[in-house]
């Protein structure tokens, strides 16, 4: 008999499906970015407890519910629903990393709004602005401090997913001292920077950093680093947005073009920014944003012909 709960919880994380035959279910596939649902997905569960399923274009496929959301990577809420579902009773042991704000993390947002400052606040600030950092931005984006603890007398600038949770931070020094920067615990290939604040129907920029970031402010998502990782390509590919432009420093410039092939290969309009040695926020704003309009979108033969002139 059909899982009605199981064919719930598939829509919720595939989308709507289609009922093909044989407690067959088809959804849209995970792996692959066809525009069909041909992801088949049996809700029937057999005599060896499995559900199997199968994508009849990238061949993707597996026995079980459990294979599909851990190679698909789906969020651990999502995998709890399923346990429930699957074995209800089982008590399953699930390991996550929460991603918090510093304990110590005090808000520049409370202390610009309100006109309170201490010394350590007004170091933070006077930092940003040199930085073209703005009381907008301080506001928008929930940028903070620290005065103690391991990220003592650093900014904090938080990054967010699409619900509103921290899912990475920086924490810059405003201060001298042998190390500019200090990371989270956590991976930042599991981050999209500044998902929250992300339209993926627009013209989305790529930069490096969150200073780069801030300086754009326009639909710009900070890689924090030079490395496009699989979840915001899988992303990218599958959105709607049309153009992308890719303002990396000069020295990534071989992983912008496979980047921009990659994309391209999808039917992405990609941009190369080229910043003539600087980066986004030693360029500013309004120059930025006239070489991005001044801008050409590559093809393949001019990526080709870049990387001749790189030899």
């Amino acid at each position: 008999m059909e899982n009605a709960a199981l064919l719930i919880l598939l829509e919720s994380v595939l989308g709507t499906s289609n009922k093909t035959s044989r407690g067959n279910y088809s959804f849209k596939c995970p792996f692959c970015t066809h525009h069909k649902n041909k992801l088949e997905i049996n809700c029937i569960t057999n005599a060896k407890s499995e559900n199997p399923w199968h994508c009849w274009v990238c061949e993707a496929k597996g026995k079980t519910i459990r294979s599909l959301f851990k190679n698909a990577k789906i969020p651990d809420n999502k995998v709890a629903e399923l346990n429930m579902i699957i074995a209800p009773g089982k008590e399953y042991k699930q390991v996550t990393t929460t991603l918090e704000l510093p304990k110590e993390f005090i808000s520049l947002t409370d202390i610009v709004e309100n006109k309170i400052t201490t010394i350590e606040s007004k170091h933070a600030i006077k930092f940003l602005r040199k930085r073209g950092i703005t009381p907008e931005d301080i506001i928008k984006y929930n940028i903070g401090f620290c005065n103690d603890g391991p990220y003592k007398e650093r900014v904090i600038i938080p990054s967010y997913d699409e619900n509103g949770i921290v899912n990475y931070f920086i924490a810059r020094t405003y201060k001298d001292g042998p190390t500019k920067y200090k990371n989270p615990p956590v991976d930042a290939k599991s981050a999209i920077g500044w998902e929250l604040y992300i339209n993926w129907d627009a013209p989305i920029i790529l930069v490096e950093g969150m200073f780069d970031a801030l300086t754009i402010k326009r639909n710009v998502i900070p890689l924090f680093g030079k490395i496009i990782h699989e979840k915001l390509m899988k992303k990218l590919v599958r959105s709607s947005v049309n153009r992308i432009y890719i303002a990396l420093d000069p020295d990534a410039i071989k992983n912008a073009f496979k980047y921009a092939e990659q994309l391209m290969a999808y039917g992405k309009e990609v941009f190369l920014v080229e910043l003539d040695g600087k980066d986004a926020n030693e360029i500013g704003f309004e120059r930025f944003l006239n070489i991005i309009e001044n801008t050409e979108p590559l093809t393949f033969q001019s990526i080709l012909a870049k990387k001749l002139q790189l030899l």
